[in-house]
């Protein structure tokens, strides 16, 4: 198929990356010198068999066919007492320094990045494309006029914003993952090799069963295990939008939250708005959220269609200019 003609032209103006920036495979392993921090990055595709690495900042020489001995143990049998085995807890080097990651530079930021973070490109050297993931879609949104930086960070200013609403609780991955049987609840698709790859793959998503857009709250015990698309699709949807009767039923039992809630109409958090009705919180919000206030106007306008409620009215300290701005947003 003929390629369609291009209609634009794409010029760098005051580009330049430092000379370390190469199109070539690294290696990258964390010193095994427990008291090094230093993170070596090897240039090579693959590890010599006879390899022999030093790290350059504590001198801690990684060798093949060495061990490096983390702890003395004994091993001993509960029912008599008796000694059944002692020796050292050891790494073979072989096996640290063969399982480390491959790494590339990007050509446009100039960072070095895991692989995974480039596309795939099988004629470059390297097997990957030579800008990351995240130049790829900024040059991207450039060509098509998309304006996905802007996107971004209104996504990253509403992320910052709701995390204000959250309880800081320690989340347990693991229980929710087991709750939903490793699988999708959506779908079904297996999800379980996430947990087994430390969650690196991100293939599963935790969501927020009563959406964050509404300012609920994301809890061990009311997440709800989806996949990537499914995620995706769910977002700021409230359940009986998105589920069917008998989905929320089953959601009911597994997320705590009361079928009738789930079944309703959105609704925001009770407990959230009555936070907003803190001055103070709501004077520590526009301080910081100075910069890029739109989210924080737009969330005030939501609330005050739907409830009636308007936080700009808790504090005397908020300038009568905002409720101006946030009005003309309304339309």
């Amino acid at each position: 198929m003929a390629r369609r003609p291009t209609y634009t032209e794409f010029e760098r103006n005051n580009f330049s990356n430092p000379d370390h920036v190469e199109d070539k495979t690294f290696r990258g392993f964390q010193c095994l010198n427990k008291e090094c921090t230093n993170f070596l990055f090897i240039k090579t595709e693959t590890i010599d068999p006879d390899f022999e690495y030093t790290c350059d900042t504590c001198g801690f020489v990684h060798k093949a066919g060495e061990t490096t001995t983390l702890y003395d143990y004994t091993l001993t049998d509960k029912r008599d007492g008796s000694t059944v085995q002692q020796g050292s807890f050891e790494i073979l080097h072989d096996d640290y320094v063969g399982e480390s990651k491959e790494y590339k530079y990007c050509i446009i930021c100039g960072t070095l990045k895991p692989f995974e973070l480039f596309g795939v490109h099988r004629s470059r050297r390297t097997g990957r494309q030579g800008e990351c993931r995240i130049c790829k879609q900024v040059y991207n949104s450039i060509k098509n006029q998309t304006r996905l930086v802007e996107q971004h960070r209104e996504a990253s200013q509403k992320r910052r914003l709701y995390t204000h609403f959250e309880e800081r609780e320690k989340m347990d991955i693991a229980a929710i993952y087991e709750r939903f049987g490793n699988q999708c609840f959506k779908c079904g698709v297996d999800l379980a090799s996430d947990l087994a790859e430390g969650v690196a793959k991100k293939e599963g998503n935790l969501d927020h069963t009563l959406p964050v857009f509404y300012l609920w709250p994301l809890t061990t015990n009311n997440a709800t295990l989806l996949c990537r698309e499914h995620n995706g699709e769910k977002a700021e949807k409230w359940p009986s939008v998105y589920y069917s009767d008998a989905e929320l039923r089953r959601l009911s039992a597994l997320t705590g939250i009361e079928y009738g809630e789930l079944s309703g109409e959105p609704i925001f958090n009770p407990d959230a708005l009555k936070t907003l009705e803190d001055a103070s919180f709501v004077e520590a919000l526009f301080e910081k959220f100075a910069r890029h206030p739109d989210e924080l106007l737009r969330l005030r306008n939501r609330i005050l269609r739907e409830t009636g409620f308007d936080f700009l009215d808790t504090s005397a300290k908020i300038s009568p200019d905002w409720k101006l701005q946030a009005d003309a947003l309304l339309g």
